[in-house]
């Protein structure tokens, strides 16, 4: 594997700028019957501000996609760079938020948002302030001095969310972070995610099985197929922005996710 920050070549960084390229990523696991494949060959780019989605059915490799661009896992083989250098472990300019909460349970809300500042070093006041504005950004005014276990899922995950932002990634990776809320909640937290990259167009990847959420957040859709997982189909969605839930009412908006739907069953049919 290169080295972590090891310069790509010039025409290269011309080409890419500040977009982070995904280049032929493949990842095998050992057993003790030898390696398995759980990601073939995987190439995309996206641009700066871009919010992604990434769709596929269970165990076909998006969780592990994202958790090589954060440097989680090592890639067997190919490489991710971004602005120009290769990437090959964690680093500040990438955050996450999984699918559990991964919440500080000692820490009240506002500590729980502000903890990588202050490890960064940012001073009392910098915290308050920066915590006080996101947890405005995601309607938790009030709720400052809770701590996670008197809140509820959609709650815990909004402040997750405001955590990752809090520490001013470039780049937000999300597993499936809607993945354990109820309908209803989901439905919520996901214009809350939309207000709250409206605010900060930071560049966002997002994994998910929900076909709807897929389209109804993302720039561009990617969809996977069956384990081994690679890239099988790529769609651009056509919605203008800002976004609300009655776009979900819209007949473009069933066809495209009708059409998307089809990818899937299919790819789910061969995971059986």
């Amino acid at each position: 594997m290169p080295e972590p920050n090891t310069p790509i070549s010039t025409s290269a960084n011309a080409a890419n700028g500040n977009r982070l390229s995904i280049e032929n990523v493949a990842k095998d696991f050992m057993s003790k019957n030898g390696p398995v494949a759980a990601l073939q060959e995987t190439s995309l780019v996206v641009s700066e501000g871009e919010f992604v989605t990434i769709l596929g059915p269970s165990g076909c490799g998006k969780s592990t996609l994202l958790r090589i661009i954060g440097g989680l896992e090592q890639a067997t083989s190919g490489r991710v760079a971004f602005k120009g250098k290769v990437l090959s472990g964690p680093g500040s300019d990438r955050g996450m938020v999984f699918q559990s909460y991964t919440l500080f349970p000692w820490l009240t809300v506002q500590d729980n948002i502000s903890f990588g500042l202050e490890l960064k070093g940012a001073g009392k006041k910098q915290r308050a302030e920066i915590a006080h504005y996101y947890l405005e950004l995601i309607g938790l005014e009030g709720f400052e001095n809770h701590y996670p276990i008197q809140l509820s899922g959609g709650m815990k995950q909004r402040v997750a969310i405001a955590r990752a932002l809090a520490n001013d990634p470039e780049i937000l990776l999300m597993d499936e972070p809607f993945g354990a809320l109820d309908a209803q909640t989901r439905l919520i937290m996901q214009e809350v995610l939309l207000k709250a990259w409206e605010g900060s167009r930071k560049t966002i990847l997002f994994v998910t099985h929900d076909v709807d959420e897929s389209v109804f957040l993302g720039d561009t859709v990617y969809v996977m197929t069956a384990r081994p997982g690679k890239i099988k189909k790529m769609m651009h969605v056509p919605f203008e922005r800002p976004r609300r839930y009655e776009l979900k009412h819209t007949k473009a908006f069933f066809e495209m996710t009708q059409e998307l739907l089809d990818q899937i069953r299919e790819e789910s049919f061969k995971a059986l």
